[in-house]
């Protein structure tokens, strides 16, 4: 489109990094043309989001202490994936990791989208797995105190309403599967245990 402008950096320095994250502090000019400042922070993984289904249209939901707002939350499997490699490859070891489960097929629901794209570079992939099976391969992360559950996905969209699911990947999650699966774009093995909704 005509007429857009791309933001100038004048100047960038770093001011905190870990092994997961860096914020870089930036001296801007806007695409309005006016100074400014921005702060960045990198993610050094990609998001990775995992939605099972079984057959009888149950889920998992995992459930930990989140430390930026110190509050239990209640979330699909999720977690980091190297920006290099393949994301599904992440999204098996997630699904292991705090499910315990493996599974056959694995169903694009996002690729390459952003969570938080005003202040952050964080890259996401998304995944349904369908055809679950008992996994005993898999190692918790040594930092997570994580509670899982099974639940109807119908319980889930209840949780949703209710507020009691905050986290938005999660969200995002469901809701587009429940969009996909209505717009006739998901298996009919898996879109019917959506259309009540």
């Amino acid at each position: 489109m005509s007429g857009r402008k791309n933001w100038t950096i004048k100047s960038s320095r770093q001011v905190y990094d870990n092994p997961w994250i860096s914020v870089d502090h930036h001296d801007v000019i806007a695409p309005t043309g006016n100074p400014g400042i921005y702060g960045k922070v990198h993610f050094k993984n990609l998001a990775i989001g995992v939605l099972p289904i079984d057959e009888q249209g149950h889920t998992w939901l995992v459930g930990q202490n989140r430390f930026c707002f110190d509050s239990w939350s209640w979330e699909l499997p999720e977690g980091g994936g190297d920006p290099k490699g393949d994301p599904m490859d992440a999204a098996q070891r997630e699904l292991a990791e705090e499910t315990g489960l493996k599974a056959a097929e694995y169903l694009p629901l996002f690729q390459d989208v952003h969570l938080s794209n005003s202040v952050t570079d964080e890259r996401a992939f998304a995944y349904i797995a369908t055809g679950l099976s008992s996994c005993k391969d898999h190692t918790p992360d040594e930092t997570e105190q994580l509670e899982t559950m099974r639940l109807p996905l119908e319980n889930v969209f209840s949780m949703i309403e209710n507020g009691e699911i905050t986290d938005m990947f999660t969200l995002a999650m469901f809701w587009r599967a429940h969009h996909l699966a209505v717009t006739g774009r998901l298996p009919d093995g898996i879109a019917h245990h959506f259309r009540s909704r």
